[in-house]
């Protein structure tokens, strides 16, 4: 068994893909460079709202608080919930290992 961080991140279609990620990285590069499907248009910039995810509740509290700018950028997305996040503004670390994100409707790609 590997003591790297993973991710689990569920696709628009319900499918469950556990990733690995390396601390430091936001959870966006994560999902980028593992190939699933989302636009994060802005590169991780907190310029667009197109990597909007859904938090699992479990790990809503374990993740810093959203910036002013974040939740500005929040707005402008689609089907915003109380658990959204933009997931370039997520860092990857040890202590979220396991961490669980649904994508959000607007972030696919086309």
């Amino acid at each position: 068994m590997s003591d790297g961080i993973f991710l689990t991140v569920i696709d628009r279609e319900g499918v469950r893909h556990r990733l690995e990620a390396l601390e430091g990285w936001r959870a966006m590069e994560v999902i980028r460079d593992h190939g699933l499907p989302i636009k994060a248009e802005c590169g991780g910039a907190c310029a667009c709202a197109t990597c909007h995810v859904y938090v699992d509740p479990d790990w809503l509290g374990r993740l810093h608080p959203p910036t002013d700018e974040e939740i500005d950028m929040l707005d402008q997305a689609f089907e915003v919930e109380e658990n959204s996040r933009l997931s370039c503004q997520i860092l990857m670390a040890p202590e979220l290992d396991g961490l669980t994100l649904t994508l959000a409707p607007g972030s696919e790609p086309g």
